[in-house]
């Protein structure tokens, strides 16, 4: 018997190594494959810039210019898709051992840090009460948002549900004009998640096509009476090159900021603390998560959110 329990000892030690081994290499070869097509990037345009330069150095392009011009071009589109995806995939082990379960959660931040796609910092002059307000009030959406997101509608609500330190609330959109431009991202009707995790962090979760989606995770942080401090995150899982999303998405958030600058000074003005009373709060089911919120944190008009800020934080 004693001879058995150390074969099974020793034969459950060299699964493990050889787990072990077979979870890093695959991870190594992972990282590899993406810094070789990182590294690839910047050599393509340098490239380019470099043949666009010599071709126009005398004032005019011959057809043997035009064609090289095009075909680098087109080599580098074609590498932009050639993204590699990940060859090991946590969920081909089973889960039965600790040591396994740390290199899932290893293959799982990889994982989260390849669909991380832009972050934006910024210090805005408003009470903090202002930016949780405008973020849980879904009319927003419509009214001040009419021009970015092109006269997006509020169907209804379709789900909420509270928890012990927030709330999630499913609502359904529907792009009414044929040309708008978030057409390329998702179908005419959708339903939007809106998820209050702590007093200082709501997403925004969005479907597009083929079952992608993209993730907006906003941080605010009160500053002082006037001022707060403000992260946009968002994440995807959209398999468009991720240097040309980034730079649609940077542009789409900042422009969304820009519109949300006037209606934020107008909650200031207005002295927004007064609608953080449960009393006052509205019924709407489009603020049901903004009451969800006074709820918890508001009480007489002030939050009771730095006195237990550090038990709260993510």
């Amino acid at each position: 018997m004693s001879n058995l329990v150390k074969s099974n000892s020793e034969h459950s030690t060299n699964q493990d190594k050889t787990l072990s081994i077979e979870v890093e290499l695959a991870l190594i070869i992972d990282k590899l494959k993406n810094g070789v097509w990182l590294f690839g990037i910047p050599s393509w345009l340098f490239g380019i810039t470099d043949r666009s330069i010599a071709a126009f150095a005398d004032g005019y392009l011959s057809p043997i210019e035009i064609f090289q011009l095009f075909t680098a071009s087109f080599f580098f589109l074609s590498w932009l898709y050639l993204k590699p995806g990940e060859s090991f995939n946590s969920n081909d082990l089973e889960p039965s051992q600790y040591q396994e379960y740390l290199y899932r959660t290893q293959v799982d931040k990889l994982k989260l840090k390849n669909r991380h796609m832009i972050s934006q910092e910024y210090i805005l002059p408003f009470p903090y009460m202002c930016q949780i307000y405008h973020l849980l009030n879904l009319k927003h959406l419509e009214k001040v948002h009419g021009f970015s997101l092109n006269n997006l509608k509020i169907l209804s609500i379709s789900y909420f549900q509270p928890t012990n330190i927030g709330g999630i609330i499913k609502f359904k959109t529907l792009l009414d004009s044929p040309v708008n431009a978030l057409r390329i991202w998702r179908q005419p009707i959708i339903e939007v998640d809106l998820i209050l995790h702590t007093p200082y962090t709501v997403e925004l979760n969005i479907p597009v096509y083929d079952n992608k989606r993209i993730v907006v995770i906003f941080h605010a942080f009160p500053l002082n009476d006037t001022e707060h401090q403000f992260f946009i995150d968002i994440y995807s899982d959209l398999e468009w090159p991720k240097p040309l999303l980034q730079i649609i998405l940077h542009f789409a958030s900042c422009l969304t900021l820009f519109e949300d600058l006037p209606y934020l000074r107008a909650l200031a003005d207005r002295n927004i603390e007064r609608s953080f009373n449960l009393n006052r709060a509205s019924n709407h089911e489009t603020m049901l998560l903004f009451k969800r919120f006074v709820e918890l944190y508001g009480s007489s008009g002030e939050t009771k959110l730095i006195e237990g800020g550090d038990d709260t934080k993510l």
